[in-house]
């Protein structure tokens, strides 16, 4: 009499670990995508004057260029999740009456699980060092997301007996060629440098601020960025909607927001009364009507009611504020 051989647990659980897995992915960039279509500002864990969760989904890696329109790369991520899901779980709710057409299902599906943890895995790793080395923000949904994908990738490989375990790793080896190609060529004409002047027009760089003198109490630091056609256009904007900016002279993340505009666009803004002065010690001091609006940190901005804490890249202003103007910015943070 023969004992039939155990299933490991890990084989009998895979499919359902992964298909849970997938969906906590599919909630996350489900959640992003809708913040990034709408125009809002996705929950995020950070003080008032730093980077945070927002700045990362206003950069321009969080957007993909299809046929002239920035299509959300979270909304990508959703796909992939789902198809995720799908391949994951269509096994266990529909099971053929013929065993070798069901036997076909498994192995595809199987197949088709491990080129989707791979391509994923790979993408999140190249996101991982874009969040650490160029925005240089932790971002906890990103963080998150490459977790979800790699946990995938373990689950596949392990989650069932392989017969040619070579077959796996020529497999990884061409796929995550493929989709490493495929992200340098998407994001291509994203220029990380930074910028302390003018740029070529059509390009978004980024920018930065460390102070090396003493701010001027009238007026702070020298803006030494030049303004784009979009940057005055959304500060004329900002000025119909009664938009207030607080800020302090001697605050450099304040610079950093007028660097983003530019000192065409950043002189209509105090042509509108948008900025306000909260330093006490400033000639142009208001610190009363900042303590009157509970302002914690600089800058801050309050748009159609909302408080929103911290530099904002200018995407992210024109999507809280509703503005529909040209948005080919030149600098983001």
């Amino acid at each position: 009499m023969t004992r039939r051989r155990s299933i490991p647990w890990i084989h009998k659980w895979s499919r359902p670990l992964i298909g849970a897995i997938a969906v906590l992915g599919a909630l996350t960039t489900g959640y992003i995508t809708i913040q990034k279509l709408t125009g809002g500002s996705a929950a995020c864990v950070a003080e008032a004057g730093t980077k945070g969760c927002n700045d990362v989904l206003s950069s321009p890696w969080a957007t993909i260029p299809i046929f002239g329109a920035s299509v959300p790369l979270a909304l990508f991520g959703l796909l992939a999740y789902v198809s995720m899901v799908t391949l994951a779980v269509v096994p266990l709710v529909w099971k053929p009456s013929d065993k070798n057409t069901l036997k076909q299902l498994e192995n595809s599906t199987w197949w088709l699980l491990l080129v989707g943890a791979i391509a994923m895995s790979v993408f999140s790793g190249y996101l991982m060092y874009v969040l650490a080395f160029q925005i240089q923000v932790v971002c906890y949904y990103c963080i998150g997301s490459a977790l979800f994908s790699a946990s995938l990738l373990v689950l596949t490989i392990l989650g069932r007996t392989w017969e040619d375990i070579g077959q796996i790793f020529f497999t990884a080896i061409i796929v995550a060629m493929i989709t490493l190609i495929g992200t340098l060529g998407v994001y291509a004409g994203v220029n990380p440098s930074d910028v302390t002047s003018d740029v070529t027009p059509g390009e978004s760089q980024r920018i930065s601020f460390t102070p090396e003198v003493n701010p001027d109490p009238n007026f702070g630091w020298e803006i030494t960025t030049t303004s784009g056609e979009a940057e005055i256009e959304l500060a004329r904007y900002l000025g119909t909607i009664d938009a207030k900016e607080y800020v302090a002279y001697w605050c450099p993340h304040c610079h950093e927001q007028k660097q983003l505009f530019g000192k065409e666009a950043y002189k209509i803004l105090e042509e509108k009364n948008i900025p306000i002065e909260c330093a006490a010690d400033s000639p142009k001091g208001q610190p009363e009507v900042c303590q009157a609006a509970n302002i914690k940190g600089f800058p801050s901005w309050i748009i159609n009611g909302q408080l929103y804490g911290g530099v904002q890249n200018l995407d992210q202003l024109a999507k809280v504020s509703g503005y529909t103007g040209p948005r080919n910015f030149r600098y983001f943070r």
